[in-house]
């Protein structure tokens, strides 16, 4: 029988099993994977009506089984020496399974001694800083061979040159999705288009020419922000505060929910690699 699974990833790609009790930890009694909201009411005569609906940040909670102080310390020097931290939460759904993610701080972790059975159990608890997410990614690349395109999207076909790359998706997440875009090396002024239900709903262009060796780097996520060019020796310079885009525009492009979109990549030459992550957000899972 399938089962769930969880553990802990760090910025610099590592992972800490909180399913093996002999080299790291088993976390049993998980608590907080749902969600609530939290709810202020006018009276209107004998009725009730919502004026403040709020999403509750939430704390994943538990129990963490070590068999050895030695893996309770190098819990907590994984912690420690992590900058950011997601807890990774694998659903044995019946089509299959399919991973999950959220940013966390750790805010508690208990320390007492071993318990009669031999085993080290202590409490756990995790402040929530994001939505549940997963995210899909998108590959573009001019280069020929087997692995011309590496995709989970339908690039369009019916656009001939490779000044324009096209994507369909639906956001089937709680709220809008927002993306990354890496584009490569000799690109003139970029830009993207959002199209909704076969309507141009947004547009961010980009005046800018990308180099040798050179790229441009675009995300829109609430606490990650960002437009960079990234020179060829890896320095990477902001590029909001320069003439690369109208501060009057929208310029943070998100997905809407529960419709039908097409994301298109556009420049006045050839677009020869590009990467689009698109991360769709769950209240629940």
């Amino acid at each position: 029988m399938e089962v769930r699974e969880f553990s802990l990833l760090n910025e610099k790609g590592q992972s800490y099993s909180l399913m093996d009790i002999k080299e790291h930890a088993l976390l049993t009694s998980p608590s907080g994977l749902g969600y609530g909201y939290t709810d202020e009411y006018q009276r209107l005569g004998y009725s009730f009506i919502s004026n403040l609906r709020a999403i509750e940040q939430g704390s994943i909670t538990g129990t963490l089984n070590f068999l050895e102080y030695d893996n309770y310390k190098n819990f907590v020097n994984f912690i420690e020496q992590s900058d950011k931290l997601r807890f990774s939460y694998t659903v044995p759904y019946l089509e299959g399974e399919k991973t999950y993610y959220r940013d966390i701080q750790l805010t508690t972790v208990d320390k007492t001694e071993k318990q009669p059975n031999g085993i080290i159990s202590e409490g756990v608890t995790f402040a929530c800083l994001s939505l549940w997410y997963s995210s899909t990614i998108a590959y573009y690349t001019m280069q020929g061979g087997d692995n011309e395109m590496r995709w989970n999207f339908t690039w369009d076909p019916r656009f001939s040159n490779y000044s324009v790359r096209s994507l369909t998706y639906i956001n089937d997440g709680h709220v809008d999705a927002p993306i990354e875009l890496e584009i490569d090396s000799n690109v003139q002024n970029p830009k993207l288009q959002l199209y909704v239900e076969g309507q141009l709903w947004q547009e961010v262009p980009f005046t800018i020419t990308i180099g040798n060796y050179e790229k441009l780097l675009y995300g829109t996520k609430e606490d990650d922000f960002y437009l960079l060019k990234e020179e060829a020796d890896g320095t990477k310079v902001n590029i909001f505060d320069l003439d690369v885009v109208s501060l009057d525009n929208d310029n943070v492009l998100r997905i809407p929910k529960g419709k039908s979109c097409e994301l298109r990549i556009l420049a006045d030459n050839d677009i020869s690699k590009a990467t689009i992550t698109i991360y769709t957000y769950y209240k629940a899972i």
